[in-house]
C-alpha cells in the first residue's frame, strides 16, 4: 500500500509539472499573441489616436511620425512581462548608445482604469527617461489596442482584484509608420539590439 501510494503521489506530482508547464507556455508563448502577429504583418496597424502622456499632456499618433519606434502594450500591475520588458528596452536603448538615439519607446496601458498619468509616469521612471507611458479613456485604449491587433483580456483574482493578460511583444515601427518587426518577451538581446540597430538605419 506505502508503496502504491508513493507511486500515486510521483503521477500526481508529474502531471502537475505538466500542467504547470503547459500554463507557462501558454502564458509567454501566447496563442492569441502568435495570431496577433500574423494579422499584424499581413494587414498593417495603428488608427489615429488621442490620449494622454505620463505628464498628463494630450498626446497623438503625430508621436510616432518621423522617428523608429519601439511600442509596448502592458499594465503597471504586471508581474513579470512588463517589467521584465521595460528593463529590457532600457537596456537595449542603452546598448546602442548614439545609434539609437533617433529611437522613441512607448508603453501603452491596457488598464486604463487604473494606470493614471500620475502612476505611469512613476512606473516607467524606474527603467529610463527613454520610455513615455500613454494611458487615456478605456474605450480609447480598446480602440487603439485593437487597432494594433494586440490581445489583452481581463483576469479576475480570488482576492477580488484582477490582472491582466496581454501580447507581450515589443512592435517596432519605422519613420514612415510601416510595421517592421516584433520582439518578442524574453527575446536574445543580441538578437533584440540588432533589429533596432536595423529600424535606427537610414
Amino acid at each position: 500500500m506505502t508503496a502504491l501510494r508513493r507511486r500515486l503521489g510521483i503521477w500526481a506530482a508529474a502531471a502537475a509539472l505538466i500542467l504547470c508547464a503547459g500554463v507557462v507556455w501558454l502564458v509567454t508563448t501566447n496563442a492569441p499573441q502568435q495570431f496577433a502577429q500574423r494579422v499584424v504583418q499581413s494587414k498593417g496597424i495603428g488608427q489615429p489616436f488621442n490620449l494622454t502622456d505620463h505628464n498628463g499632456n494630450p498626446i497623438t499618433e503625430k508621436a510616432l511620425a518621423g522617428s523608429p519606434s519601439a511600442v509596448f502594450f502592458g499594465f503597471t500591475h504586471c508581474p513579470e512581462v512588463c517589467p521584465t520588458t521595460l528593463y529590457e528596452m532600457a537596456s537595449w536603448l542603452n546598448t546602442l548608445g548614439p545609434d539609437g538615439k533617433s529611437i522613441k519607446a512607448f508603453f501603452i496601458t491596457v488598464d486604463p482604469e487604473r494606470d493614471t498619468p500620475e502612476i505611469m509616469k512613476s512606473y516607467v521612471s524606474n527603467f529610463t527617461d527613454r520610455i513615455v507611458g500613454i494611458t487615456g479613456k478605456p474605450a480609447d485604449i480598446a480602440e487603439l489596442a485593437k487597432s494594433w491587433h494586440v490581445y489583452w483580456k481581463k483576469i479576475p483574482l480570488e482576492s477580488g482584484d484582477y490582472t491582466m493578460d496581454h501580447t507581450a511583444s515589443v512592435f517596432l515601427i519605422d519613420a514612415k509608420g510601416n510595421f517592421k518587426s516584433t520582439i518578442a518577451f524574453r527575446e536574445n538581446t543580441d538578437t533584440a539590439v540588432a533589429k533596432l540597430r536595423k529600424l535606427a538605419s537610414p
